[in-house]
């Protein structure tokens, strides 16, 4: 929206509101004229007759009033229970309670304001009229709005993952209506407005399960490839962290060994299928029961699997250094302890098979005349 567009809104709304007041000037005047003539007894007899016809509509508005604020207390307490109830993401269940809260509101002083009998079209056209033109000031905040529910109602990431988006890198510490806050890894707080994320590119590292490790170690001229090739496999197969094969097998194993480390561990009670009743199936207990189940039922549906064998091949010959590289896939949250881990193991094991490790390095012959 250019500055134009804003400007006769603006003066739109400006009129709407002189021609109210000019509205409201008419009728005084036209209540003044219904005394003219009349005499003292008369006028008085009036005043107080609109006076207690007054006190009666305020009487009944204040009672709609505080009646309506208690019917909306309850529906947005009622509300929030359900959201608890169905774990709805929190920043959209705050979202959703404030939007519904203030259009509760906004209808409660409609009806109020109709009590007292004041003409609720021109309040109704006055809004209007100046939402338009708050709303195309604020198109930008707008969008980051937008943005915003995109976000928490498609979730292309939660609080928790690792994300890289904007040029900003960090894990996702809570998401706003208007924008997302990310820490970096060194702590740093980044406020990203949520109309950019929700239109540009996110590389989520938390969505998978899984991730490849790559390496490249360099070895010098004349080393046996062969030896180092066996010591970096030797290396990798001594971490239990690496998968040493089928994606889906590691992921069955790991899982079998957690549910018999939970089995033997006497602090951990099992699990039981709590006792049906009336209304069971409406219990929360009974709803977290079946979403464990259904959620079981999930991770034993086949999914397509991954040869994960770990992988070790000359990739370059390189001016300084003979280059190898060294794929492995292990779980998302050992990607980083094994990548330091192994860089140190690979660091003091080859050279202990006669493996060395080049530098950049010139030869200069000179030549005599």
């Amino acid at each position: 929206m250019n500055l134009l567009q804003i400007l006769l809104s603006a003066a739109q709304t400006t009129e709407d509101v002189a021609k109210k007041a000019s509205e409201d000037a008419e009728k005084l005047s036209s209540w003044t004229d219904q005394f003219a003539g009349l005499p003292i007894d008369k006028v008085i007899e009036k005043l107080v007759t609109g006076a207690v016809d007054f006190a009666l509509k305020l009487l009944a508005a204040i009672v709609v009033f505080y009646v309506g604020k208690f019917i909306i207390n309850r529906i947005h307490k009622s509300v929030r229970a359900l959201m608890l109830r169905r774990q709805v993401e929190q920043s959209l269940a705050t979202f959703i309670l404030s939007v519904l809260k203030v259009v509760l509101l906004f209808l409660l002083i409609i009806i109020v304001i109709s009590i007292l009998g004041i003409e609720t079209s021109s309040f109704i056209a006055l809004f209007a009229s100046a939402g338009v033109a708050i709303g195309m000031a604020l198109s930008g905040t707008l969008q980051n709005f937008a943005g915003g529910v995109l976000i928490l109602l498609l979730k292309p990431y939660k609080v928790g993952d690792f994300i890289e988006a904007q040029g900003f890198t960090g894990t996702v510490k809570e998401i706003q209506i208007f924008n997302t806050i990310i820490n970096t890894p060194d702590n740093k707080s980044i406020y990203i407005p949520n109309g950019g994320l929700s239109t540009g590119s996110i590389n989520n590292y938390s969505r998978e399960d899984y991730r490849r490790v790559d390496w490249t170690v360099g070895i010098s001229y004349g080393d046996d490839y062969d030896v180092a090739k066996q010591t970096i496999l030797a290396i990798i197969a001594a971490d239990d962290r690496i998968v040493k094969g089928s994606m889906l097998a590691d992921k069955q194993q790991r899982r079998a060994a957690d549910a018999l480390q939970q089995t033997e561990d006497p602090t951990e009670q099992q699990e039981e299928k709590p006792r049906r009743s009336l209304f069971g199936f409406l219990s929360r207990k009974h709803r977290e029961y079946r979403k464990k189940m259904g959620q079981r039922l999930a991770n034993n549906i086949p999914h397509v699997d991954i040869d994960c064998t770990p992988f070790v091949a000359l990739q370059s010959l390189s001016d300084s250094s003979v280059d190898i590289t060294v794929r492995a896939w292990v779980p998302t949250e050992f990607y980083w302890p094994v990548y330091f881990d192994v860089n140190e193991r690979i660091y003091k094991e080859l050279p202990k098979a006669g493996i060395s490790f080049p530098f950049p390095q010139m030869d200069v012959h000179i030549q005599k005349n």
